[in-house]
């Protein structure tokens, strides 16, 4: 297993795997200190998935999104939280109604890492998700790159960046 550090990225690391004399595309390791990056959004996600969800970024994504400034930079990474939500009964009883909701149990973390010459096929970006702390297979991962086609206009981002 080869292991890359970039440098501009401390606590992330790309590793490429050897499978029958061919390379798969690199891992995505979640980064050690993901939960102090900035906060780039907030989102409720309902249907099928029904959950809460934080978008932060490192230095770089953040400065593109208030730049702009598109395509993303190579380096630039986007992590998306999500949680289960729960009513808020301290809340909800101040009010007198059901209307408070608060993050409950956290379900993953989905990671976008831009690398335009690494992940060339999906737009420049690889796609990572995380549950328990642990990454997901590839099964998990198969059709992040189609459903984020409908955003290619905007470097295949959905989210807006809440100032």
């Amino acid at each position: 297993m080869l292991a890359f550090s970039a440098p501009a990225m401390i606590g992330f690391s790309w590793s490429a795997r050897h499978v029958s004399g061919q390379t798969t595309p690199p891992v995505i390791e979640l980064p050690a200190h993901y939960r102090d990056w900035k906060l780039i959004s907030v989102a409720h996600e309902a249907g099928k998935l029904n959950d809460l969800r934080a978008i932060l970024g490192n230095d770089q994504a953040v400065e593109a999104f208030r730049r702009k400034d598109l395509p993303f930079p190579d380096g630039a990474i986007i992590a998306r939280l999500a949680w289960t939500y729960t009513p808020s009964e301290e809340n909800n009883k101040a009010f007198g109604q059901e209307q408070s909701f608060v993050a409950g149990a956290p379900t993953n973390i989905q990671l976008m890492v831009k690398d335009s010459k690494r992940y060339a096929a999906t737009g420049g970006w690889g796609f990572a998700q995380f549950t328990d702390g642990k990454p997901d297979g590839p099964e998990a991962l198969k059709g992040c790159y189609s459903c984020h086609v409908p955003a290619k206009e905007r470097d295949y981002i959905f989210t807006r960046y809440a100032p």
